[in-house]
C-alpha cells in the first residue's frame, strides 16, 4: 500500500482553511485532507494520494464518481443555462420518475437538501393536521432544523419522551414541540403515540435509523398505529432511496409512509432533494386547492434547477438497468463478509452492523438496537480503527461505508489488506498500552 503523504501545497490550503473558516473545515470531516478529484470508487487528495471512497460524498455517489453519463447530462445542460427560477423539462422530468418509483410518492416537491426536505414534511404534517407536536426517534438524523436537532445524539440521554436539543441557538419552546420514543421498542413506541394522538401532527423515522435497521415487526407496527389514529407518517429516505432498492427503503423493508423525503442519490452528486407523498397531503404546497389559512409556502431559489434535476435522471436510469442494485449488494455482501471475518480472527469485541450497502463497525459485542445502545461501543476504538484505515488508503466518514455500483474487486481487496492490516496494529497498540 501506499504511504500516505502531504505536500506544501495541501498543508498551505489547510492551513487557509484553519484561517478562513471556523474550525478549519465545512462542518463536515475534520480538515485534514483536501479531495482533488474523484472517479468511480476512489478519490484523490491534492498530494496526489489515492483513496478507495467509502465516503461517496456522504452517500451521493452510489453509482461512483464522474459517472460519464451523469457528466455528459450535466454538460448537455450547463451551456443552455444552469438555473431559471422556473420550471424546467428536467425538473418535470425528475419528479415524474420519482412518483413511478416510490410507492408513497403521488407527488413531488424538490428543494435543495435533505435538512429543507425534513423541514418541509414536518411541516406539512402540521398543516395537514392542524397540530404541532411531532414524534421523532432517539438516534435519528433528520438534517440540521431546530426540531431535527432534538435528541439526535444526546450526550446523557433523558426520560421518554422528553427532548433533549444538540445544538446551542435552538429555542426553548421547541423541546416542547417534540416528542421521543425509542427506536425498534414497539410498545413504547405505540404507547406513546396513542398517548398523545390527539397533539401529534406526525411521525419522523428513518426507516433504517443511521446504521441500525428496523426490528421485524417495528415498521410495521408504526404503521399501523399511525394509521390508526390518522397521523401522517414520514419516512426520512434521504439516505436509503434509491439505494436499498429502486423504490427505496419502503419498498425494502415493504411498509409504506403517507410522505417521504429523498435527497443525496436523487440529486445525482448535485444540491437537490425532495419532499413526496399523498395527493391530498402534498395539496397544502397549493394555494388554489386549500383554504388561505391551510396554504405551506414552499420557495427556493435553486429548487430542481436544471443541471441537478439533469443530473437525478442520469442516475436513476443508469439505477434502471438490469443488475444495478445486484452488483451493488453483491459489494457490499463481499465487504461485510470479509471484514466480519478479520474482526472475528482480531479477537476484538466487535460486529459489523447495517445493510450490504451501509454498514460500519461497532466496537462491543453486545446486541445494537437503538441509539442507546449503540452508546455501548467503544467509540475511540473506532475511532482509531479510522485513522488506521486513512493511513492505508480508505476513506470514510466517523460512521458508515457508503457501498458504490463503482467499487471494484481491486477496492474490495484493498479495503480487505487495509482492514487486516489496520486491525493488527490496532490490537497491538491495545497489547502495548495494556
Amino acid at each position: 500500500m501506499n504511504v500516505i503523504t502531504c505536500n506544501d501545497a495541501e498543508r498551505a490550503l489547510i492551513d487557509t482553511a484553519k484561517r478562513v473558516v471556523p474550525g478549519g473545515s465545512f462542518g463536515n470531516l475534520p480538515a485534514d485532507i483536501v479531495i482533488r478529484e474523484g472517479r468511480g470508487g476512489r478519490v484523490w487528495d491534492e498530494s496526489g494520494n489515492e483513496y478507495v471512497d467509502f465516503l461517496l460524498g456522504s452517500g451521493p455517489m452510489f453509482i461512483g464518481h464522474a459517472h460519464p453519463d451523469v457528466t455528459a447530462s450535466v454538460l448537455a445542460q450547463v451551456p443552455l443555462g444552469t438555473t431559471f427560477f422556473g420550471a424546467n423539462r428536467h425538473g418535470i422530468q425528475l419528479a415524474e420518475a420519482i412518483v413511478d418509483a416510490v410507492a408513497c410518492a403521488e407527488q413531488v416537491r424538490f428543494v435543495c437538501t435533505g435538512t429543507e426536505a425534513d423541514l418541509y414534511a414536518m411541516r406539512l404534517a402540521r398543516a395537514f393536521r392542524r397540530r404541532d407536536k411531532i414524534l421523532k426517534f432517539e438516534g435519528g438524523f433528520h438534517g440540521m432544523g431546530d426540531y431535527a436537532l432534538m435528541s439526535m445524539a444526546p450526550k446523557q440521554p433523558g426520560n421518554f419522551p422528553q427532548a433533549i436539543p444538540d445544538s446551542a441557538g435552538i429555542p426553548r419552546s421547541v423541546r416542547d414541540e417534540v416528542l421521543i420514543a425509542p427506536f425498534n421498542d414497539i410498545e413504547t413506541m405505540t404507547s406513546l403515540i396513542r398517548e398523545h394522538k390527539d397533539e401529534l401532527a406526525g411521525v419522523i423515522v428513518e426507516p433504517f435509523q443511521r446504521l441500525i435497521p428496523p426490528a421485524p415487526g417495528f415498521l410495521e407496527a408504526l404503521r399501523k398505529v399511525t394509521a390508526e389514529h390518522g397521523i401522517p407518517l414520514i419516512f426520512d429516505e434521504v439516505v436509503t432511496g434509491f439505494r436499498f432498492a429502486y423504490g427505496g427503503a419502503q419498498a425494502y423493508y415493504g411498509v409504506v409512509p403517507d410522505i417521504c423525503t429523498l435527497g443525496k442519490i436523487v440529486g445525482g452528486g448535485f444540491p437537490l432533494a425532495a419532499i413526496a407523498g399523498r395527493a391530498d397531503i402534498m395539496a397544502h404546497f397549493d394555494r388554489a386547492a386549500v383554504a388561505e389559512a391551510d396554504f405551506l409556502p414552499q420557495i427556493g431559489t435553486l429548487s430542481a434547477n436544471p443541471v441537478a434535476a439533469a443530473a437525478g435522471l442520469a442516475t436513476l436510469e443508469v439505477l434502471r438497468r438490469p443488475g444495478a442494485y445486484e452488483r451493488a449488494f453483491a459489494n457490499g455482501r463481499e465487504l461485510t463478509g470479509r471484514l466480519a471475518e478479520l474482526l472475528k480472527r482480531s479477537g476484538l469485541p466487535a460486529q459489523v452492523i447495517g445493510e450490504p450497502v451501509l454498514f460500519d463497525v461497532l466496537f462491543t459485542d453486545e446486541p445494537v438496537r437503538d441509539y442507546r445502545s449503540s452508546l455501548r461501543a467503544d467509540a475511540a476504538l473506532g475511532r482509531q480503527f479510522n485513522r488506521l484505515l486513512r493511513e492505508r488508503g480508505i476513506f470514510k466518514g466517523e460512521t458508515k461505508y457508503y457501498v458504490s455500483l463503482a467499487h471494484t474487486d481491486a477496492d474490495i481487496r484493498h479495503a480487505a489488506e487495509a482492514w487486516a492490516s489496520a486491525l493488527d496494529a490496532l490490537v497491538a497498540e491495545r497489547k502495548s498500552a495494556g
